[in-house]
């Protein structure tokens, strides 16, 4: 599977809205989003105006208006988001069970590489069916916390001087999973400082 722009930005956009609601935030616009984001205004409207249209965002008008999640950041899973952006999860058509297509595979049925990739599908659709955007955004705001890393938009909240981290490559230990697993166990004893 690769995670095309448009679903990477919703998926961001939808957690940073996620993420204010949390901190309090009623509304948050759009030119803030894209800012939070480091992405093209018009390229995040455009996603924001598809996820309102399916009900997963609103937009409220005036001096404080702005986008908001309309339903409950618990009812949305992370696969429902990619698959409304791009449509499937397999990495190849025939595989999709969704959005499935013929391929040019002359036996499809004993097709070692459509099993082995329906199993990369199935893999890939239970993690993302799992968990909840409100569930990514715990585990967000609770790493942001232990690292002393402004959540985006705190600035509209509170005063909250961040600290820079240089780290750059991609450590198992900071997955999702390792950040679930940890609120799952009741490791807090980094926030407690």
């Amino acid at each position: 599977m690769n995670l095309s722009k448009k679903a990477e930005y919703a998926l961001r956009a939808t957690i940073h809205l996620g993420i204010a609601g949390e901190l309090g935030l009623a509304t948050v616009s759009g030119v803030e989003l894209a800012e939070a984001n480091q992405l093209p205004l018009k390229f995040i409207e455009r996603i924001l105006q598809e996820l309102r249209n399916e009900g997963i965002v609103e937009t409220k008008r005036g001096k404080m208006g702005g986008y908001a999640l309309a339903v409950p950041a618990e009812s949305v899973r992370i696969g429902d988001l990619v698959r409304l952006m791009d449509g499937r999860l397999a990495p190849i058509c025939c595989a999709s069970e969704g959005a499935y297509q013929r391929c040019t595979c002359p036996d499809e049925d004993h097709c070692g590489l459509r099993m082995l990739m329906i199993d990369v599908r199935n893999a890939i659709a239970g993690i993302l069916d799992r968990y909840t955007l409100a569930q990514v955004v715990e585990v967000t705001l609770r790493k942001m916390r232990r690292d002393g890393v402004a959540p985006p938009f705190a600035r509209l909240t509170q005063d909250f001087e961040p600290t820079t981290s240089s780290k750059r490559r991609a450590d198992p230990a900071d997955g999702f999973l390792a950040g679930l697993s940890q609120l799952a166990t009741g490791h807090e004893s980094e926030d407690a400082h």
